[in-house]
């Protein structure tokens, strides 16, 4: 397993990878990117729901050791903050990036010049944090660092508002899906996003990614290789409806899903006009998310080190 090269690699050399850079940044004309479907032409500076025109912005790069372990390892996650989201959580963890707009923009070969200087710097993947909106130009870079001999993995790392129409432009070129799957119910999405239709999304996003890439593969380090990691912030009061979640991974994705269910949810940005999102988790809300995914077989759930208040 530890010999499997990433997906790009041979994608870059088939034409399949300028093939999908084409088609992407055709896209921006028109963008339909995400389930927001704004239909602006970015190409032009026009502004949808991400506010992001025909370049990327780029909030911070660097190794990254608060990843799950199969993407930290010894040497850090070599992650890439994308500015601005899709999504746009009321409680956003990264409120200063994804709402405010903190960053910078980047060009092609500078973002070229990130993945090939974390790869420099020993991290064992790339991971794109928040890469939806920026698909487009993902691949422009991704081409660029390629052929200047960029060889690890790449992980995509999403809210899970996903079109399954630009996750096909990806088959065969990234090699993690990391996606979120933060709420079940259409009023608690549209109530904290503005996104009703977030969980129709999210399904089929996390269908899509599985069909292509399948379970979490780690080679004998124990360092992911390919495949599916899945992650679930816990909220409380119950409002991410971990139970029917749980479900769907089980029983229509897979049990041998890789899990995170997550408890640093604080609140951030406009929580504390939501509540109950104006208080963490508690220990209890935390250990019964976990039960429901043992409860629908799901085994492979990685344990960080987490704090709580206690209840």
């Amino acid at each position: 397993m530890s010999s499997m090269p990433p997906a790009y690699i041979s994608a870059a050399k088939d034409g399949r990878l300028a093939k999908a850079v084409l088609a992407a940044r055709k896209g921006l004309s028109s963008c339909c990117l995400c389930p927001r479907t704004c239909q602006v032409n970015r190409l032009e500076e026009e502004l949808g729901v991400c506010r992001t025109g025909k370049s990327a912005e780029v909030s911070s790069c660097g190794a990254h050791f608060g990843e799950e372990s199969p993407l930290v390892g010894s040497r850090g996650s070599g992650t890439i903050f994308f500015t601005r989201c899709n999504l746009l959580c009321v409680f956003c963890q990264n409120y200063d990036i994804s709402h405010e707009g903190n960053g910078r923009r980047a060009t092609p070969d500078e973002l070229a010049e990130m993945m090939l200087a974390l790869q420099e710097a020993g991290c064992h993947n790339i991971n794109f944090v928040t890469p939806s909106h920026v698909v487009p130009q993902i691949l422009e870079s991704l081409e660029i660092a390629a052929s200047k001999g960029l060889h690890i993995p790449l992980v995509y790392n999403t809210s899970g508002y996903d079109r399954t129409e630009t996750l096909r432009l990806l088959d065969g070129i990234i090699d993690i899906y990391m996606p979120d799957f933060k709420f079940w119910r259409s009023d608690t999405s549209r109530r904290l996003c503005g996104a009703p239709d977030y969980s129709t999304y999210a399904c089929a996003a996390i269908r899509e990614m599985h069909r292509q890439v399948g379970d979490l593969a780690v080679g004998p380090d124990g360092i992911a290789l390919r495949g599916l990691l899945l992650r679930h912030l816990v909220l409380p009061g119950g409002l991410a409806d971990t139970n029917e979640i749980m479900q769907f991974i089980g029983r229509e994705i897979s049990t041998d899903t890789y899990v995170n269910i997550m408890a640093q949810y604080h609140p951030c940005g406009r929580a504390a006009h939501f509540p109950p999102l104006d208080r963490p988790p508690t220990a209890g809300e935390y250990a019964e998310a976990v039960t429901a995914a043992k409860a629908e077989g799901l085994t492979r759930i990685d344990r960080p080190v987490r704090r709580f208040i206690i209840e």
